[in-house]
């Protein structure tokens, strides 16, 4: 047969293919059709999903979540936690159609084809699937969605390894549609199923939560979504204005223009013409599934930022409402607060469903740890020890609960909105529900007083973040810098995660969960709280009917009291204040910490690791017995080396652990070394390392209990030196500096005299540690930060 001949018959065969493929409607006769954004068919003598696509290179969003969680706040997959947001359209290549996920972050705003091509060739893109055409008609083609639905979207199996909880897949054979919950609307077509994971040697999150560890059921949620018309406005991004950015790079920018475009994510709201009220609300719903009185909390929180709108003038822009039983919190038409349960205590989250071509946001979804209103009421527990007698008053504790949710209901709500965290806040009084608050707690002679423990009502800082976002004026650029200038003139400052979130940020100012515009003033005070709190602590910080040994728990919030604020001195220590300016600004570009300022802060902090304050009083050590029988230790629980019996060294050496992280930090040793080399007067990471080496030597001053836990202090002392000196992303400077410590505290016990009476221990200890000190120098000895006690998890309060 010749070339041509042979040709002719394929395309005759090819032709007769197409012909003889199935029409939709026969091929669909009994099944039950879903009508909507993207028709699909439930095939229920298979199991199959068999959506309709009847456009091409129509762009929508794919979203995917879940609608059953793990439970378990490490691992991190929640209940109706939301995924990606995704940009893509299906193609059409002969009998296959591809899903094709589309590269957003490089683009070429310009109005000639060829200009966006080149930019759209030039980065790769991403083909999600490829599906192969069931049956078709005049309206579309059929193809087969079940496999996509059954496949890990949300990306399940990464996180399980990531999380080190073993390495997981989809068991086809246990994974099925989950109908309930797959349904169609006008402009969003929704799919749940469940899928089963299956795997070996699971880890230790999964054995808490899983009644099956190597077999793990979640339900994944897939939503097919329209964007939006184009008739949004993006707004300009400025580093003060309190947002997040959403940025692409646009190749069709000028010269002298940048390449990276920088704007705010943001809902729409549109005035109607002449008038405050709005086209159409923001609306929030708060799930149904919340208890009383908490969900009152949460609707009264998040509607809270109607204030700020109001202020912006806009008119009932911002409403709450409770979810209706028959919507779907995944259903991307509402914003919705979640409620989510997990073993322990955990992080809450705003995310924003968007538009990644402008970022508007088109869903706001919040998830609320449901223990967080424990941690706050077991914390008012140790301070106000309120079960005295037998009708114990606990209306204090709720309401000081209750308050940090409505708080905390505001302030995730608030990062649906667009806005970013302010850690900056603090020092202008309680400035943004965007801060993370320590409860403001007052000693009023004898008794702790918690009526002003959290804020009420939105933020000076908010008000003007929601201008800055929503706000209108005759000129935008106009409007939007007269509210930055309006922020510096009422001094409110905006710093959020990248200068305030790690403990060695060099910020001065910008702080987690502390109070007060003075680090040092508020130290001393929440010192003075602990104090008191712990010579008071009785068995009436718990109920009568708890076992004795739950004391514990509630003691570890008291006894850490002081962590945070102590990490906010730590920041003085090496510290530089500044603002995000921009190059029209007078100001200096930072300032650094006065010397006599860095100096208080480094005292404050070594006073942190004096046996006297860590010691508990005798009259708590005689309180906590080992645990009762069907109760356990937790992660909520003390360090311990002593067994079932309580270890008040142990707990010490934590704290010690976590000054000696903020003193002997890397990056803030760096810093100090070059700040002292600039100017005398600044104490430099030699001086910090001399005082503490003085400390260590003083084994006359201490005896009994306090003789001990300040060798437990000096070996966690040691230790860090000598993580510091083996770390090799340290600087070179700081290495040696903590090398030559080593060297002074061996020779400095060298001239000690380790041998002859010595009831307090000190000879066996110094012995010891010169031994440690050796062997690391000659190599022998591998030292690890997780040699130290940890202290239990503070954060989230």
């Amino acid at each position: 047969m010749s070339l041509g001949r042979l040709l002719v018959a394929l395309y005759l065969v090819l032709c007769g293919t197409t012909v003889q493929a199935k029409d939709i409607v026969d091929y669909t006769a009994d099944m039950r059709k879903y009508g909507g954004y993207h028709d699909f068919y439930w095939d229920v003598s298979t199991g199959r999903v068999l959506l309709q696509v009847e456009e091409f290179e129509r762009e929508f969003l794919l979203l995917t979540g879940l609608a059953q969680g793990l439970g378990s706040n490490p691992v991190g997959l929640d209940r109706n936690q939301i995924g990606e947001s995704r940009l893509v359209k299906f193609q059409r290549v002969g009998n296959k159609v591809l899903l094709h996920q589309l590269n957003a972050r490089y683009r070429a705003t310009s109005s000639n084809p060829a200009e966006r091509r080149a930019v759209e060739e030039a980065f790769a893109s991403s083909v999600l699937w490829g599906f192969e055409v069931m049956a078709q008609g005049s309206d579309g083609v059929l193809i087969d969605f079940t496999p996509f639905l059954l496949s890990d979207q949300h990306g399940i199996a990464v996180r399980l390894r990531q999380a080190e909880q073993g390495n997981y897949s989809v068991d086809k054979s246990k994974s099925a549609v989950y109908l309930p919950r797959t349904k169609n609307f006008p402009k969003n077509s929704e799919f749940e199923v469940q899928l089963t994971f299956t795997g070996a040697k699971p880890g230790k999150y999964l054995r808490e939560v899983v009644p099956t560890p190597t077999l793990v059921t979640l339900r994944q949620h897939i939503s097919l979504i329209e964007l939006p018309d184009k008739k949004y406005q993006p707004r300009q991004f400025h580093s003060r204005s309190g947002y997040f950015p959403f940025a692409y790079r646009d190749y069709a920018s000028a010269i002298d223009q940048p390449l990276d475009q920088r704007f705010i994510y943001r809902h729409r709201l549109e005035k109607k013409p002449g008038s405050n009220e709005v086209v159409e609300p923001i609306v929030y719903y708060v799930d149904s599934g919340v208890p009383e009185p908490v969900r009152s909390a949460l609707v009264e929180g998040a509607s809270w930022w109607n204030q700020a709108f109001t202020a912006a003038g806009y008119k009932d822009a911002f409403r709450v409402e409770i979810l209706p039983e028959d919507v779907d919190p995944l259903d991307v038409r509402y914003n919705v607060i979640n409620w989510v349960h997990r073993s322990t205590r955990g992080w809450s989250y705003g995310y924003s469903v968007f538009d990644p071509r402008s970022g508007e946001i088109l869903k706001g979804n919040v998830t609320l740890g449901s223990l967080r209103v424990r941690q706050d009421f077991l914390i008012a527990q140790g301070l106000l020890q309120p079960y005295v007698g037998e009708s114990a008053d606990t209306e204090a504790l709720k309401a000081m609960a209750l308050a940090r949710i409505r708080q905390l209901s505001a302030h995730e709500v608030g990062h649906t909105l667009g806005l970013a965290h302010n850690f900056a806040a603090s020092t202008k009084g309680r400035a943004s529900v965007m801060d993370y608050p320590a409860p403001l707690v007052s000693l009023v002679h004898t008794d702790m007083d918690l009526d002003k423990a959290y804020a009420t009502g939105i933020g000076v800082w908010d008000k003007l973040a929601v201008r800055y976002g929503y706000g209108t004026g005759k000129d935008e650029q106009e409007f939007l810098d007269s509210v930055i200038r309006e922020a510096k003139e009422q001094k409110l400052r905006f710093i959020s995660d990248p200068d305030s979130r790690a403990i060695n940020n060099a910020h001065a100012v910008s702080h987690l969960w502390d109070n007060g515009n003075d680090p040092l003033v508020e130290f001393d005070r929440m010192v003075e709280l602990r104090r008191h709190a712990l010579n008071n602590f009785s068995t009436a910080a718990n109920p009568k009917s708890a076992p004795r040994s739950d004391l514990e728990e509630t003691l570890v919030p008291v006894y850490y009291g002081h962590r945070y604020q102590a990490e906010a001195v730590g920041k003085l220590i090496g510290g530089l204040d500044y603002d995000y300016l921009y190059n029209d600004a007078e100001q200096n570009s930072y300032t650094l910490v006065p010397a006599e300022r860095q100096q208080q802060a480094i005292d404050t902090l070594l006073g942190t690791l004096s046996p006297e304050f860590l010691a508990l009083p005798e009259q708590v050590l005689q309180l906590i017995p080992p645990k009762s029988y069907g109760y356990e230790r937790t992660a909520e629980s003390f360090p311990s080396y002593t067994g079932v019996a309580f270890d008040t060294v142990a707990l010490g050496e934590a704290a010690a652990g976590h000054t000696l992280s903020i003193l002997m930090d890397p990056q803030r040793a760096a810093r100090m070394n070059q700040q002292s080399a600039r100017s005398s007067e600044i104490p430099g990471f030699t001086q910090v390392l001399n005082q503490l080496t003085s400390m260590a030597l003083q084994s006359e001053q201490y005896s009994g209990l306090q003789a001990v836990i300040h060798q437990r202090v000096n070996h966690v002392y040691i230790q860090r030196l000598m993580l510091l000196a083996s770390d090799r992303k340290a600087a070179e400077s700081v290495r040696a500096k903590a090398q030559l410590e080593l060297a002074t505290f061996q020779q400095a016990l060298g001239q000690k005299k380790l041998f002859g009476e010595d009831p307090q221990g000190y000879s066996a200890h110094y012995y010891f540690q010169a031994k440690r000190i050796e062997a690391f120098m000659r190599g022998e000895l591998e030292v690890k930060a997780e040699d130290i006690k940890a202290m239990p998890p503070g954060s989230p309060i």
